[in-house]
């Protein structure tokens, strides 16, 4: 049962589940534009999210050479082979999808090291990180594969990159009432800035555009409608029973779960 266990948090902790949720989203970009699948793109996007959550996480364990138990160094050695293999697949993606992709991994970058001395790094400005993140997950989940399968920008594609960007943003608000004791007071994330009551509401909120905005698609699928209220419910609950004394598997796991359990539903209506 302990070795159940290490092996589950080692899942956790080294950004193999974060990884299948993205990766779950790159399917689901697939599914609504009827692209085939892309081997290259889906490679790329797992491996890479392993890697990249991996250095945003656990950058300065090495930057600073602090000691390293052994689940980190498990870690290491798993962000070392997502590295190779998302490198590998990058070289295999369409020239303008490695610019596009190049750029998300800027932003990751800055929003990591700290390269303005006096600021620290990205994820320590007040109020930006929420926003930095959803940019990139919506980028790196829709833009990127729609890039590499050819598909002209039009207002279908700007409907699923404001779509995710909603769920993005109502996901985040979650971790950061669940992470609100533990938070720097610098951070100044929502519900450190309005309370955990309003930050709710703007997370339920945000929810209604995400939903309605699929009623002004070229043309309407009933059956991701049905789909996209399941989503919407599902989420909503996850919001409303947020707090900060939750279990850190709430969000880790339960949470980073819903775009899986998306693309379950995709598949299975």
């Amino acid at each position: 049962m302990q070795a159940i266990r290490r092996l589950f948090n080692f899942y956790i902790n080294g950004s193999i589940h974060v990884a299948v949720a993205v990766l779950s989203l790159v399917l689901m970009t697939n599914h609504m534009f009827r692209n085939p699948f892309d081997l290259h793109m889906a490679g790329f996007a797992f491996f890479g999210t392993i890697f990249g959550y991996n250095f945003i996480k656990y950058e300065d364990f090495f930057r600073n050479k602090k000691p390293l138990r052994f689940e980190l160094k498990g870690i290491a050695v798993l962000s070392l082979i997502a590295f190779i293999a998302a490198a590998y697949f990058f070289f295999h993606l369409k020239f303008f999808t490695q610019v596009t992709a190049f750029i998300f991994f800027g932003l990751t970058f800055l929003y990591t090291v700290p390269v303005f001395s006096s600021r620290k790094n990205i994820r320590n400005w007040s109020g930006v990180k929420i926003y930095i993140v959803a940019l990139c997950w919506s980028g790196v989940t829709t833009l990127l594969p729609l890039i590499n399968a050819g598909t002209e920008v039009f207002s279908d594609v700007i409907l699923k990159f404001s779509q995710r960007f909603l769920l993005v943003i109502s996901l985040i608000l979650i971790f950061e009432i669940i992470d609100l004791k533990t938070d720097s007071p610098a951070l100044g994330t929502v519900p450190q800035r309005i309370g955990v009551k309003k930050t709710k509401i703007v997370g339920l909120l945000l929810l209604v555009p995400l939903y309605f905005l699929e009623f002004l698609k070229s043309t309407i699928d009933t059956n991701q409608l049905f789909v996209n209220a399941i989503l919407v419910i599902v989420t909503s609950l996850f919001m409303i029973f947020a707090n900060e004394n939750r279990s850190k598997y709430y969000t880790s796991f339960w949470v980073e779960s819903i775009p899986v359990f998306w693309l379950g539903l995709v598949y299975l209506f």
